[in-house]
């Protein structure tokens, strides 16, 4: 059985194995569940089915949050990625899926937390789009979330995937790292190469805080699994090249565990700090409370 303990130790021990790390991980949890790994690997494409499903009623232009304070955005980019953009046309659709389903999920839609709901934006805008925009197939992309899944128990196990307890971070800065090792495996990259993708996600949003204005899952959060996507990308390209992180992904997760831990409560999921304590944050926050009075 595996021990969901290290990044570095599991990705190790699919190298031994000259596999991919999601492969080491569906036959182990079809063990740990006591399942045939047939019907563990179709929960997981139910999930992604959810993801695509997610990204499509995300995208309509009346999605709007209980709030109202949300909505719209996903389908303003997704019109803008038409022209290509700045950064090209593949980039800006994965911004707009992730916008999507962040938007959705504001809107009360079903969504897959991964790992987290406020930051279930990022896997669909890296995994989903890889996927729907025929740079894999819909079994590895089904593969991919296993991959992904390893690395979220990991860092659960070792530091924290709640704002409440670790900040945004713990939330985005997780779901970032698992959506950068599931690109590497989807590319074609290595175990060790995913495990150095993981790495430079986490180091890139070490310290993000969590700051909801009015207490809620909207504002600043959304906009923040589009980060995650970008964050993702960039940290998969760095390892595909090569590159490596100086500092081990492990001692980045123990790092991202001491630095939550050492945040004050204003500014983990209080909405006591941050943007949410700005003067538009509070505007905002009472037009809500005073709309629900």
């Amino acid at each position: 059985m595996l021990e969901y303990t290290s990044v570095a130790a599991l990705c190790q021990a699919a190298e031994e194995e000259g596999t991919r790390l999601s492969v080491l991980v569906l036959a182990d949890q079809a063990e740990e569940l006591e399942v045939s790994q047939e019907v563990l690997y179709g929960r997981m494409e139910k999930n992604l089915q959810v993801m695509r499903q997610a990204i499509l009623a995300g995208t309509m232009p009346d999605t709007k949050s209980v709030s109202g304070l949300t909505g719209g955005d996903a389908f303003r980019m997704k019109r803008y990625a038409q022209t290509g953009g700045i950064t090209g046309g593949f980039l800006n659709r994965s911004i707009a899926r992730a916008l999507a389903v962040s938007e959705y999920n504001a809107a009360m839609g079903k969504v897959v937390a991964s790992p987290t709901a406020g930051s279930c934006g990022i896997l669909p805008g890296t995994v989903v789009s890889l996927l729907e925009e025929g740079r894999c197939t819909q079994q590895e992309a089904v593969m991919a979330l296993f991959t992904a899944g390893a690395i979220g128990m990991v860092i659960a196990n070792q530091a924290s995937i709640a704002g409440a307890q670790g900040g945004c971070q713990a939330e985005c800065g997780s779901a970032s790292a698992m959506a950068a090792a599931a690109v590497v495996e989807l590319c074609g990259g290595t175990p060790t190469q995913a495990a150095q993708a993981c790495a430079m996600a986490i180091k890139n949003q070490l310290g993000l805080v969590c700051d909801p204005v009015a207490g809620l899952v909207e504002i600043p959060c959304i906009k923040r699994n589009v980060s995650g996507v970008t964050i993702a990308f960039s940290a998969a390209e760095m390892a595909l090249a090569g590159i490596e992180s100086k500092i081990p992904v492990d001692e980045c997760i123990q790092a991202m565990k001491s630095v939550g831990d050492s945040m004050c409560s204003a500014l983990k999921e209080t909405a006591l700090g941050g943007l949410a304590t700005t003067p538009t944050g509070l505007q905002y926050a009472k037009l809500v409370y005073d709309k629900n009075l």
